[in-house]
């Protein structure tokens, strides 16, 4: 392993892991060290974000790759304190919103069903589009973290709410609201969420990839 993937992983704004967390982000061949310092926290500060920095995390997501570059991604934010917040919290379930009210930025991410191929005047199904639109958020939430904020990409939104409060076409489907805000201390969750808020470890890559055959099961 290199000396760069075996030093000590570091929580976005510096602080040292715990041992635990540390031995439960060991990568097992040699990886930048930006993959293991990337993680999910649910305590944030609440601190406000300038729009300019929100937008170089969706420029560095508007950069991602794409099938024949279709980009089908889409992002509808915002922020903190401004008009745009409560309608984007409010989707959100009661569990989420209990500790992403404390998040500088919401970001709802969803992607275009069909795309117009090159010489085709119909559009097309994209059989992709939901593949492509989580490379975005990967990169997001990497650009995130690398400057030093963190994104929790949350699953537990009430998507026909979304899709009202927005009047988002049919011809899209809603994936996640993205959470993204400084890393808080834990004291700001509840008891459950504590026990939870540290970085969570991975599968061995043994039963997550194969060369030439497939014999994984959950």
């Amino acid at each position: 392993m290199s000396r760069e993937a075996s030093s000590a992983p570091r929580t976005s704004f510096g602080a040292r892991m715990s041992e635990h967390a540390i031995a439960a982000r060991a990568a097992a061949h040699p990886i930048d060290p930006q993959f293991l310092q990337r993680w999910s926290p649910r305590a944030f500060t609440g601190e406000a974000i300038d729009e300019a920095t929100l937008l170089t995390f969706l420029e560095a997501a508007r950069w991602a790759p794409s099938g024949f570059n279709a980009q089908p991604w889409r992002f509808i934010y915002a922020r903190a304190g401004t008009p745009a917040w409560e309608p984007l919290l409010g989707t959100l379930s009661e569990f989420n919103r209990g500790w992403a009210h404390r998040a500088s930025a919401l970001v709802l991410v969803l992607s275009a069903r069909q795309w117009l191929p090159p010489g085709k005047t119909e559009p097309q199904v994209n059989l992709t589009h939901a593949f492509d639109a989580g490379a975005a958020w990967a990169l997001l939430a990497l650009q995130a973290s690398l400057s030093g904020w963190a994104a929790h990409g949350v699953g537990g939104f009430d998507r026909d709410k979304a899709r009202a409060t927005y009047a988002i076409p049919a011809g899209f489907e809603l994936h996640a609201v993205v959470a993204i805000g400084r890393r808080g201390d834990k004291s700001l969750l509840s008891q459950v969420l504590q026990a939870r808020e540290t970085p969570s470890p991975r599968r061995p890559l043994a039963e997550l990839a194969a060369e030439g055959r497939f014999d994984f099961f959950d």
